[in-house]
């Protein structure tokens, strides 16, 4: 799948109805390949990312900025909150798997990662 020359984290989440296929592997690897190091694929069906904090505090202040995006993407991740330690799990729930929106929006999410 071509993005059209334009990065993942320059673009917007569209809305997904449902109805549509999940990407194929041979979809999800060009993909991928455009995010940032750390970002697994698991079973094809969903992207996962654990972020490394100093402390609870700072890995809040990264929960609620990844929740803001959510908000404003209107795409909303799985989201696991420990001492140090956030791991983000996206995938679109309407079509049990991976769409585009899910690497723009882990694009998006990485950004935020300081």
């Amino acid at each position: 799948m071509q993005n059209g020359g334009c990065s993942l984290d320059s673009k917007v989440c569209t809305p997904c109805k449902g109805g549509v296929p999940p990407l194929a592997p041979e979809q999800i690897i060009p993909l991928k390949q455009q995010l940032p190091d750390g970002w697994q694929i698991i079973e094809d069906k969903k992207l996962e990312k654990s972020f490394k904090f100093k402390n609870f505090r700072e890995a809040l202040v990264f929960v609620n900025k990844v929740g803001d995006l959510a908000e404003n993407q209107g795409h909303h991740p799985d989201i696991f909150l420990a001492w140090g330690l956030v791991r983000l799990t996206i995938w679109t729930h309407k079509i049990g798997g991976l769409h585009e929106n899910d690497f723009i929006f882990a694009a998006k999410a990485d950004k935020l990662y300081v």
